[in-house]
C-alpha cells in the first residue's frame, strides 16, 4: 500500500484527491493510510458503509469532489506521469471519451503466460483505441487504468449496478453509452499480481460470473432476434452459454467438429456439424471455441463468407 500511495503523492499533475476506502481490514493497511492522511491533506480515509468491492467504491465515488473519476488499487502503481496523460487527454477530447493507459504486470514470482498474453493483447487495442472491439473476450477496460468526467460517469450509472466482476461490467456500459476510447501508447500502470489477489481468489470473479455478464450484455445490445443464433463450441463455456439460452427460450443452433460429439443432445439441444451454418441466412454467431488455431480458423470462414465481426460474429474467448 505505500509504495501505492508513494506513486501518487509523486505524480507530475497534483491537482488530484484519494478518496481511501478502509474495506474492514485486519491488517495494517487502516493505520497506514491515515499516517498519510496525517501528512497530505488530499488523502481521504472513510470506512466502507457495505462490504465488498462495489459497495468500497460506492462508499468511495459518494465522497469524490473532482470533474474526473479514477480508480486505483492499493496494491498497484502509478507511472508518475498518468494522471497528467488521463486528464490531458480528456481536455483535449472532450467529453464522452473514455481515457486509458497502457499495463504492465509485475510479481515477486514472476508473471505467467496467461497474463503475459492478456497483457500484450490488452495494450494492443489500447494503442490503438480499439478495446471495445473484443469486449465479450475478456475486460478490455483495465480496471485500475481509466479515468472519465464525472458527468460521463453518471451517464453510465456509475456504481450502482450489483453486478460481479464490477470492473468487467462498467467496462460493457462505457460500450453501452458510446464512450470513445483515447488511444494511448505509454505504460501508466504497474500492475501486481499474486495469489491473493481478489480476481484470482473471490468466487465473484469465476467463469461463469463473465460468461454471465457477456451473455447479458449480448443479449441487450448486439442480439437480434430476427436472425439465427449459432453457438459454436461445446465445451465449458460453450455449454454454459447454451443451458442459459435454453432457459431463457431463446432458440439457437449450436455446432460443433468434435464427431464424438455431433448428433449428441445437451439440455434438449442437438449438436450439429458447422457445415450447416450454410443453410442459415443471416446467422449471427457466438465463438466459444478456446483454441487459439481453431480461432483463427472460424475467423477466416467467417470473413470469408462476409461476416464481420461485432455484427455476425463474436468471440466469447
Amino acid at each position: 500500500m505505500s509504495e501505492c500511495l508513494d506513486s501518487i503523492l509523486v505524480q507530475t499533475y497534483v491537482d488530484w484527491e484519494v478518496i481511501a476506502v478502509n474495506d474492514h481490514s485486519t491488517d495494517k493497511s487502516k493505520e497506514v493510510v491515515h499516517a498519510y492522511s496525517q501528512k497530505d491533506r488530499r488523502i481521504c480515509v472513510y470506512e466502507n458503509l457495505g462490504q465488498g468491492i462495489i459497495p468500497a467504491l460506492r462508499t468511495a465515488y459518494g465522497n469524490a469532489s473532482g470533474e474526473f473519476i479514477s480508480r486505483m488499487d492499493s496494491d498497484d502503481i502509478m507511472s508518475p506521469e498518468r494522471l497528467k496523460e488521463m486528464v490531458t487527454a480528456l481536455h483535449n477530447s472532450g467529453k464522452g471519451h473514455l481515457s486509458v493507459g497502457q499495463v504492465r504486470y509485475f510479481s515477486n514470482q514472476g508473471i505467467s503466460d496467461g497474463y503475459a498474453k492478456y497483457e500484450q493483447w490488452l495494450n494492443l487495442l489500447t494503442a490503438r483505441g480499439t478495446n471495445f472491439n473484443e469486449i465479450y473476450k475478456e475486460c478490455v477496460i483495465p480496471s485500475p487504468c481509466w479515468m472519465v468526467y464525472k458527468e460521463d460517469l453518471e451517464r453510465c450509472d456509475a456504481f450502482r449496478p450489483e453486478r460481479y466482476p464490477e470492473d468487467y461490467d462498467l467496462a460493457f456500459r462505457f460500450y453501452e453509452k458510446q464512450l470513445q476510447v483515447i488511444p494511448c501508447h505509454k505504460v501508466l500502470h504497474l500492475w501486481r499480481d499474486y495469489p491473493e489477489r481478489t480476481s484470482r481468489s473471490h468466487h465473484h470473479y469465476a467463469q461463469n460470473y463473465f460468461l454471465d455478464i457477456k451473455l447479458h450484455y449480448f443479449l441487450k445490445l448486439d442480439y437480434d432476434a430476427n436472425r439465427p443464433l449459432v453457438i459454436w463450441g461445446a465445451g465449458f463455456k460453450g455449454k454454459t452459454i447454451a443451458k442459459q439460452l435454453v432457459n431463457k427460450k431463446i432458440n439457437f443452433y449450436w455446432l460443433c467438429d468434435n464427431p464424438n460429439k455431433i448428433d449428441k443432445k445437451f439440455y434438449g439441444k442437438v449438436l450439429l456439424h458447422f457445415s450447416i451454418l450454410k443453410s442459415l441466412e443471416q446467422p449471427q454467431s457466438i465463438i466459444t471455441v478456446a483454441n487459439t488455431r481453431s480461432q483463427k480458423e472460424i475467423r477466416t470462414f467467417l470473413n470469408s463468407n462476409s461476416q464481420t465481426a461485432m455484427h455476425d460474429y463474436f468471440f466469447f474467448c
